[in-house]
């Protein structure tokens, strides 16, 4: 018998699950240059099925990383929502409708569904064309820390060791290896073996609530079922998901002699099937009608549980993400956002690390206003979405009220929560608190920007072509800042000096458009004929395709209105930084050059 052979290798980032937290991650250091491997212990990506809603913000993210194309491209696009109630004669009957989206600066004002495997494929295929796959199937079997203080903060050294096992070794006898890391990321699922093995608590609940899902193609008379529907019955609550072509989603409200085993109190999805899925899901859609579907493409049970981790990451070298650090209930379509959006936030900070742009402060587990941690951000939006979730769920899960049943949930009640909460489902409302990563010193110089959110995205035109443009797809997601430079009326000789002045100042030696850290954006205000792209100082013009007007097309459908619709001054301007994940981390008067100074030397190496 072959003695087994253990090789060891050396990684920056071994990230561990290969899910749509793992693969944001992975991609987005894979295109930041970052030497990194993703192992999972699945043999192949999934098929059909699992999580399948992407959020408008989401969407965003997608287009930094130019892959928002082929999303847009291939998943289904939903734009209303409808919403039933018992009806006095019976049934259910549509009680109103709703835009599914309502989030007025959302650049795209829906939802994308499509399964997550397709979505994960979109990843996989990125990473592929940089050379980098998913190794499978592979499991960690130990993961040991160092406890050495100065290799902890040497951000050169390996001070991880996880041993990995091949379920199906390439070589003959090649079953275990030995890998060092400067990070590992767990992004393996609610049942995480990296945070069980770091002894990370799940702080929250369980709830009552059970829910069957199931996709298929329907034959139907139901008039919604190419929206997003909650339907509220006696019998129950459902809500209808369209997919990609003519796949559509059940959720399907069970009770617990439905699915659950007396004995054990747990789950057993033996008890139920596709069939008695449908079953229950007819009779609260009466009086429409479903036929038996020809093919079932997937189907589960779940229990709504409202969990987050105790902490994200330990000693700022193991970090958990995704569904291994919150659980929640699916149906605001939050979970795969949330876990796609832990890692965004976290990779440009791993990467700047690594590069030496910045110390390690930029992933401190301290407390206190100097720390932007992924964890002071991720968990505290972590924390809001269960308080959400709670809420949420608690509507949809609830009876509907009616003559007998006063204190059931009424449509209005219900239509209330939908919008008041849809800032927060879109991801558009997400809100990162005071950190030295946003600074709100400033913000009245851009009185309608919100530090700590997204920049939301604006057509502006460029002046060396009049093409419009949005001003997100000059904002990608590459790991550097953008000072985006609002020069205000540059043909004004008052102005212009404010504008050279400035650039003496950002563009000295050793300042800040020196370092590599930074790419610059300019937007005037005026009009495309009278702003001259060689009148700006050089470090404003880097290239025509960094230079913009606030000014509408030659056709007049687009753009205009930009400084006004960020609350900044047309004669004046204004300095704002946007963080490599698209947020806004301070906004500035040229004048207090030395505080956006002050803001990259706070976590600069």
């Amino acid at each position: 018998m072959p003695v087994p052979l253990t090789k060891e290798t050396d990684v920056d980032v071994l990230i561990i699950g290969a899910g749509p937290a793992g693969l944001m991650c992975g991609n987005a250091l894979a295109k930041a240059g970052v030497n990194v491997r993703i192992v999972d212990q699945r043999p192949k990506r999934v098929a059909a099925g699992q999580a399948d809603g992407i959020q408008p913000r989401t969407i965003e993210v997608f287009q930094s990383y130019g892959l928002a194309e082929r999303l847009l491209r291939e998943g289904n696009q939903m734009h209303m929502a409808a919403f039933y109630n018992p009806s006095p004669n019976g049934g259910i009957e549509r009680t109103g409708r709703a835009p599914d989206v309502n989030a007025s600066t959302a650049r795209y004002p829906f939802e994308i569904t499509l399964h997550q495997g397709a979505i994960e494929a979109i990843f996989l295929d990125s990473m592929r064309s940089m050379d980098v796959e998913v190794e499978r199937p592979i499991v960690p079997t130990s993961l040991e820390l160092s406890q050495d203080e100065a290799e902890l903060k040497d951000p050169n050294a390996h001070p991880v060791k996880v041993v990995l096992k091949y379920l199906d070794p390439i070589e003959a006898g090649t079953e275990t290896e030995i890998v060092h890391a400067k990070f590992v990321v767990g992004a393996d699922g609610a049942h995480s073996w990296v945070r069980k093995t770091l002894g990370i608590a799940m702080e929250g609940e369980q709830t009552d609530f059970i829910w069957g899902v199931l996709d298929f193609v329907p034959e139907t008379d139901f008039p919604d079922i190419r929206n997003r529907c909650a339907i509220h019955s006696n019998n129950g609550s459902c809500m209808i998901i369209p997919r990609e072509g003519d796949t559509v989603r059940l959720y399907i409200q069970l009770t617990g002699t439905d699915a659950v085993d007396a004995a054990t109190g747990r789950i057993d999805k033996s008890r139920l099937g596709p069939e008695k899925l449908l079953e229950v899901a007819r009779k609260s859609f009466h009086p429409y009608t479903f036929a038996t579907p020809k093919e079932v493409e997937w189907w589960t049970i779940y229990l709504i549980g409202q969990r987050v981790a105790s902490k994200f990451s330990v000693s700022n070298r193991v970090f958990i993400a995704g569904d291994a650090c919150h659980t929640h209930s699916p149906k605001a379509g939050q979970g795969m956002n949330a876990s796609m959006n832990d890692t965004h936030n976290l990779a440009w900070k791993l990467s700047h690390v690594l590069r030496g742009w910045a110390d390690l402060s930029l992933l401190d587990t301290a407390s206190g206003f100097l720390y932007c941690r992924y964890e002071f951000e991720r968990r505290k939006y972590a924390q809001d979405l269960i308080n959400f979730d709670k809420k949420f769920s608690a509507l949809f899960s609830g009876k509907p009220r009616t003559e007998e049943n006063q204190e059931g949930v009424s449509h209005e009640e219900f239509i209330q929560a939908f919008r008041t909460f849809g800032m927060f489902t879109s991801g558009i409302g997400v809100h990162y608190g005071p950190s030295m990563l946003t600074n709100a010193t400033h913000k009245k110089v851009a009185s309608n920007l919100n530090i700590g959110q997204r920049m939301p995205s604006h057509i502006f035109v460029r002046p060396a072509d009049a093409r419009p443009i949005e001003l997100q797809d000059v904002l990608p997601a590459d790991t550097r800042f953008k000072l985006v430079v609002f020069a205000g009326a540059v043909t004004e000789p008052a102005q212009k000096a404010r504008v050279e002045a400035l650039a003496d100042t950002l563009g000295a030696k050793g300042g800040l458009l020196s370092k590599d850290v930074v790419d610059i954006v300019t937007v005037c205000s005026g009009t495309v004929e009278s702003v001259v792209l060689g009148s700006l100082p050089a470090v404003f013009r880097p290239h025509f395709t960094k230079v913009f007007v606030d000014d509408m097309d030659m056709h007049r459908r687009s753009g205009g209105g930009g400084y006004a619709a960020y609350g900044i001054d047309t004669q004046a301007g204004a300095i704002v930084v946007v963080r490599p994940d698209g947020f806004v981390g301070m906004v500035a008067p040229f004048e207090h050059v030395g505080d956006v100074e002050s803001y990259f030397s706070a976590f600069r190496s």
